[in-house]
């Protein structure tokens, strides 16, 4: 913390009260401010510059105006996301808050759709506009005509509008096209999901850890990677199986540059390796999993041998790599991942990860994956009625039986095309780039000039946001209240979002638009109580009533920022902390027979994927540690930090088109579609058979003053996905590029 040992000392004085030095609290807005004896302010909230939700603590100071400023942003030491560090971006969130190039003020589309000709409205005309558009489709449509795809928390309450219109027809990126795959998978063999917004995986006490295509201090997931860090500092062996020298590769004992798509066959070849060599915890997998005989009758055929000419991995590395696990289990991880859609097959080589994991005990184990925390948490819904049920059922899982209730993005884009099995008219866009979050963007296009209604609900003008025919201006994280934050970690907990200042321009918290526009559309007994509040402070006062249900004190959670739920930590498996499984059998299903009863293969096989073909690589892609996704490209702090991305090519491939580093290239995929220049990054740190670019460049909304322009768009050059057939996940590494030198 950022002040004198004398002011550190007065700060502690204060914060104890007359308590035990022990008993003083990490931090309090109200003693620090008190401490410190200036005008300054602190406030605790939550981050949203990516969604692990950190802890944050904004400091407030008043400029030459008297206006309240935010000048500093840093973590909050009790949060257990955050643990007092923000990672860059995280920082950038003061960038966020005062871009120029924010959106300030509603609109309604004025010209074409595309051609960036709008009007600024009131809120009232905007509300009326939206309103009477909505209730003319519903009245030729239905309520299930409505739609909506988000991410972030303003799909939270436009969720309620939507699901009192009778819809839900309500879609995430984040499950097709992310970490979908990973929950219903580990669901089907565990009975649980490995993370609420955070895995829960010990990294801090493992022993071997195992990351497939989890580029940790990539991704930059704050805790985790924190994590990590000392993981590798208590001489954690650290196993990277990834085509790329990422940075989490760097830190490794043992890199495996896999062939891309040859995964599954090097984790069925470990779990034959660890059950032929009797590696794996023989107690745990007879006291708490199913279907263990199947399973080594079924992996026989996956040799070391056959392995290393699939994988074009060393045969000695592959079965090293098994014999450390099996050697340092049950204290070893393999790490479950996030962002698991690649192949179209994926949902089986995610199996093959949790069975892996279920013969090493690592489930409830130290060092391995912690258990659920203990402590539920009362309902609350602040006395609104019920929804009305739907007329028709939803059309977001589509064919495929395991997919979420977040739904499938492509399985509601294609029904907007064609309108099967029924007509959807109307889409509400909240907090996502459909454009660069969707496989095949000129789909994606087709389905919104496909609409009768687009209204799109952002803190930023991307080129989505400026295609809808209405632009609801929200205000950033740091203006707004938002809902109360479960926290679950190795223990349960509740954090807040609150302001810091008050919101800029004409902007409004997603909160409030949405209970206008329910109120707008005669659902009043939807929208937010304000019981007696004015309507701006009606979410907060709604939140005390929250705290209230939930027994935890608004007073100390204002000041904190975070409080855990006594005695719900029970990380690890005892006599008296005995872990449950939701499945079929009771027990961890090494064997599926929800898969089986399915007609899918209940043990995972092998099943290659098509590869690159002469002169062609494929196309990976990633995160920048400084970037989310194409969220943050435009923040004045972080486009300093990464302007634009490049694309990574082998060294020897290099030579061989005589291409140096940085020389400026073009990228044309299978379907002819060419990307803009883009710098050559030559590195031995690729395989040859592969290109790597940072994702989330290449905005083309003029709005956009920094980011426009700036890099490369990946997403456009994904044209192609193979669908996965058991969670409809949307397999994106099935593209491949080749490389045109810039004349």
């Amino acid at each position: 913390m950022a002040f004198s040992r004398r002011n550190f000392l007065k700060y502690a004085a204060i914060s104890a009260g007359g308590a035990a030095v022990a008993d003083t609290p990490l931090f309090s807005a109200r003693a620090r401010a008190a401490a410190e004896g200036g005008t300054a302010r602190y406030v605790p909230t939550s981050c949203e510059m990516c969604f692990w939700k950190c802890g944050a603590i904004a400091k407030v100071e008043k400029d030459k105006d008297g206006k309240d400023v935010v000048v500093k942003l840093e973590g909050n030491p009790l949060h257990p996301q955050s643990m007092g560090k923000l990672c860059a971006r995280g920082q950038g969130g003061i960038g966020q808050l005062y871009d120029p190039d924010r959106l300030k003020r509603p609109m309604i589309r004025t010209g074409k759709r595309g051609d960036g000709q709008y009007k600024e409205v009131s809120w009232d005309e905007a509300f009326d506009f939206t309103a009477k558009k909505l209730k003319a489709i519903i009245a030729e449509h239905g309520g299930h005509s409505v739609s909506m795809i988000s991410h972030g928390s303003p799909g939270d309450y436009f969720t309620n509008l939507l699901n009192a219109l009778g819809s839900g027809n309500i879609a995430f990126p984040s499950f097709a096209q992310c970490k979908g795959i990973r929950d219903a998978v580990w669901e089907l063999t565990y009975g649980h999901k490995p993370a609420t917004s955070c895995e829960r995986v010990d990294l801090r006490n493992s022993k071997v850890m195992v990351l497939i295509g989890t580029h940790l201090g990539e991704n930059m997931h704050n805790s985790q990677t924190q994590e990590f860090a000392e993981a590798v500092g208590n001489g954690c062996k650290i196993i990277c199986v990834d085509p790329r020298f990422s940075t989490a590769a760097s830190k490794s004992w043992l890199w495996l540059p896999i062939k891309p798509g040859t995964d599954t066959a090097l984790l069925l070849t470990w779990i034959n390796i660890i059950i032929s060599e009797e590696l794996y915890d023989k107690a745990y997998v007879d006291q708490y999993t199913s279907g263990f005989e199947q399973l080594k009758e079924a992996v026989k055929e996956y040799t070391p041998e056959w392995c290393a000419k699939e994988t074009d991995l060393h045969e000695a590395d592959i079965v090293a790599a098994a014999q450390e696990l099996g050697r340092y289990a049950p204290n070893v991880v393999v790490h479950p991942g996030r962002h698991l859609a690649w192949y179209g097959n994926d949902s089986q080589r995610v199996r093959a990860m949790a069975i892996l994991n279920a013969l090493l005990g690592t489930w409830g184990r130290p060092g391995g994956l912690y258990l659920p925390p203990k402590g539920k948490f009362a309902k609350f819904n602040d006395s609104a009625p019920d929804y009305p049920d739907a007329e028709e059922d939803p059309v977001i899982k589509g064919d495929y039986p395991f997919a979420g209730g977040e739904g499938l993005t492509q399985v509601l884009r294609e029904t907007i095309i064609t309108g099967e099995p029924y007509p959807v008219k109307a889409l509400f866009v909240c907090g996502s780039d459909l454009l660069r979050a969707l496989p095949a963007p000129d789909i994606t296009r087709k389905a919104i000039d496909n609409l009768d209604l687009m209204v799109a609900v952002d803190i930023m003008p991307s080129e989505t946001t400026m295609l809808a025919d209405v632009i609801l201006p929200e205000c950033t994280y740091l203006e707004r209240h938002d809902g109360l934050f479960k926290i679950e970690t190795r223990e349960s907990g509740v954090a807040i979002r609150q302001p810091a200042v008050e919101p800029m321009y004409d902007t409004k918290p997603a909160w409030w638009i949405a209970s206008e526009l329910c109120k707008k559309m005669g659902l009043a007994d939807y929208a937010v109580k304000s019981q007696g509040s004015s309507d701006m402070k009606a979410w907060e006062e709604r939140m005390k009533r929250q705290a209230a249900a939930w027994g935890i004190s608004w007073e100390e959670l204002a000041d904190k920022g975070y409080v855990s739920i006594p005695g719900s930590s029970a990380p690890y498996i005892t006599a008296d902390n005995q872990p449950s499984f939701k499945t079929y059998s009771g027990k961890i299903e090494l064997y599926s027979t929800d898969l089986a009863d399915y007609h899918f293969d209940p043990v995972p096989k092998y099943e290659p994927t098509e590869q690159p073909g002469e002169g062609m690589y494929r196309l990976i892609y990633g995160r920048s540690p400084v970037h989310t996704f194409s969220r943050t490209i435009n923040s004045p702090w972080l486009w300093e930090l990464q302007k634009e991305n490049q694309v990574w090519l082998n060294k020897k491939e290099a030579e061989r088109l005589g291409l140096k580093d940085r020389q400026y290239v073009r990228l044309e995929n299978q379907d002819q579609v060419k990307s803009g220049p883009v710098q050559v990054k030559v590195t031995e740190r690729i395989r040859r058979d592969c290109v790597y670019m940072v994702h989330g460049f290449g905005h083309k909304s003029p709005s956009l003053s920094k980011a426009h322009g700036s890099g490369v768009d990946d997403q456009l050059l994904i044209t192609r996905y193979k669908v996965d057939p058991i969670t409809g996940g949307t397999g994106m590494r099935v593209n491949f590029v080749k490389i045109i030198k810039e004349v």
